[in-house]
């Protein structure tokens, strides 16, 4: 009998012991589940935990009650839990190869060293001054191509001024936009830059030239230097479009990009400012930056009035007219539609990223300015994908007042978050479009989606007239147009056929846009940092 009691009394501690055991694994367990699933950003260091904006976005999104899911909802199996960047994606995850994976950049690595016949720049015979117009992106190649020119007519480059006077009323300066010294200096071995004019330099002996658009280097080493007889100073009254894309010594093409990707480096605070708002993206996952170009100056100067009001065109129309460097004032909108010439509205771009097959929690980017009606046309994109981002609600006012009232350098931000992104969406084949694709191309072929504008917008027509609905046979018929607009390695495209003149370069691909072959090379040595941010 007590025998048979010290067993039961063991057989009893057992249990005791075991059930001990498994609470304690269990309690191990929902202690995992609890940090692994803690919100991405409470990993990062203090200087780039979101601000409170961001997590009034966030309880606005999701409501105060369902703060808790708040990972889950944002970190679906879909998407990528934590910081990944794209390059991160496995290929035993068809929806990351498909959605975020760059395009094979076939080996396509930069190669823009000077070759052994390369002169550095000898005994200048005078100086070029540069007044550079448009916005920040047509004034970044304009940069550039007047150190090309700079080289070619054997002058010293004073530092550009930046356009002040256009539709952008922008104050800044070239040293608070851009790194002049860092600019100067790596230059050194191609172009001797100056910051300013000396002041022994008389008015008489100053020459102001617009440089023909396109010109090649006969053009600028016959008629261009042959002014430096009677002059010591020219000055190039525009800078945009006026080196040619093509038909270029090696030389000079690979002084354009080593200019353009290498010199011509955003300010220090513009930079930091850029990493950060990079940073707070990526805390959410791989991203999207979407160039939604439906902002005033762009619906004026095209004539797009589509899904706006009577109110609302006859606004932009009023602009167009009153602004004399907008020489074509009657457009027809149906017309500019129709040919594919106008920016997708937010309605189509969400129409567009949901047959691309990207879910409603994707973090999106939104790189633009003010949007033209603001909320009243940003419906329809923000119920689809309320995770959209921008400047505005990743930073607090006081991060941003810096830059505020300061168009070219909030634009800056908007391109290196672009540059940075994992995928690049244009809206419009703008400037900064075009710039932020060449870019992208340079360091590895990120994958840029271009929307076929003009067949999207039949597709988008058809939905609206109830021909067609949104859903599978919409889907694959977008994502197999756009097969071969992922941002692949190809050489830059040539003049259409056919065309003569000025047509004839206006039809050619721009050499920022696309700086293959000239400095991109299969199986090149990278020369040059694989980020467009210096850590």
């Amino acid at each position: 009998m007590m025998m048979q009691k010290r067993r039961w009394k063991n057989v009893g501690l057992m249990r005791k012991m075991l059930s001990c055991a498994i609470c304690t694994i269990a309690m191990m367990a929902l202690l995992s589940v609890h940090l692994h699933g803690a919100p991405p950003y409470s990993k990062l260091p203090d200087p780039y935990r979101l601000p409170h904006p961001q997590i009034e976005i966030r309880d606005k999104i999701l409501g105060k009650e369902q703060e808790q899911s708040w990972t889950s909802e944002i970190t679906p199996p879909s998407v990528y839990k934590g910081p990944l960047s794209s390059h991160q994606c496995s290929d035993r995850n068809p929806n990351c190869t498909k959605l975020w994976k760059p395009p094979p950049n076939r080996n396509y690595m930069p190669c823009t060293q000077p070759s052994p016949n390369y002169t550095s720049p000898s005994e200048s015979r005078g100086y070029l001054l540069a007044h550079t117009n448009g916005g920040l992106n047509q004034m970044r190649a304009g940069i550039c191509d007047m150190v090309a020119i700079a080289h070619i007519i054997n002058a010293t480059l004073v530092v550009p001024k930046l356009d002040k006077k256009s539709y952008w009323q922008d104050s800044s300066n070239f040293s608070d936009v851009f790194d002049e010294d860092h600019f100067i200096n790596a230059l050194a071995n191609d172009v001797k830059v100056i910051k300013k004019l000396p002041n022994e330099i008389g008015s008489s002996m100053k020459a102001v030239k617009y440089f023909k658009s396109w010109s090649g280097m006969d053009y600028y080493q016959e008629e261009i230097a042959s002014m430096w007889a009677d002059y010591k100073v020219i000055r190039a009254a525009k800078t945009d479009s006026r080196l040619a894309n093509n038909n270029l010594p090696p030389d000079i093409q690979k002084l354009r990009c080593r200019a353009c990707y290498e010199a011509l480096r955003f300010a220090p605070q513009i930079e930091a400012m850029g990493k950060l708002l990079v940073d707070r993206m990526r805390s959410n996952g791989p991203y999207i930056s979407l160039h939604l170009r439906y902002e005033k100056d762009m619906l004026a100067f095209s004539g797009c009035t589509h899904d706006l009001s009577p109110a609302e065109a006859n606004e932009l129309k009023t602009i167009r007219d009153a602004n004399d460097n907008w020489k074509v004032k009657d457009i027809d909108p149906m017309e500019q539609r129709s040919k594919g010439f106008c920016p997708l509205t937010p309605k189509e771009a969400a129409i567009f990223l949901c047959a691309l097959g990207y879910p409603s929690n994707t973090p999106i980017y939104i790189a633009a300015g003010e949007i033209y009606g603001g909320d009243s046309h940003m419906g329809v994109l923000q119920s689809r994908y309320p995770m959209l981002m921008h400047k505005e609600n990743l930073a607090s006012s006081e991060e941003l007042e810096p830059f505020t009232n300061h168009l070219s350098q909030l634009a800056a931000l908007d391109y290196i978050v672009s540059v940075e992104s994992d995928v690049f969406i244009p809206t419009y084949s703008g400037n900064m479009a075009r710039a932020v694709e060449g870019h992208r191309r340079f360091l590895g072929h990120r994958r840029t989606i271009s929307p076929d504008r003009k067949a999207l917008v039949r597709l988008f027509d058809k939905i609206e007239q109830g021909k067609l609905k949104e859903g599978k046979y919409l889907s694959d018929h977008v994502i197999e147009s756009h097969r071969n607009r992922q941002g692949s390695p190809r050489k830059r495209k040539g003049p259409i056929s056919g065309t003569k003149g000025t047509d004839r370069f206006r039809s050619e691909e721009a050499f920022y846009v696309n700086p293959l072959p000239d400095c991109l090379c299969q199986g090149g040595s990278r020369n040059l940092n694989s980020s467009i941010i210096i850590s």
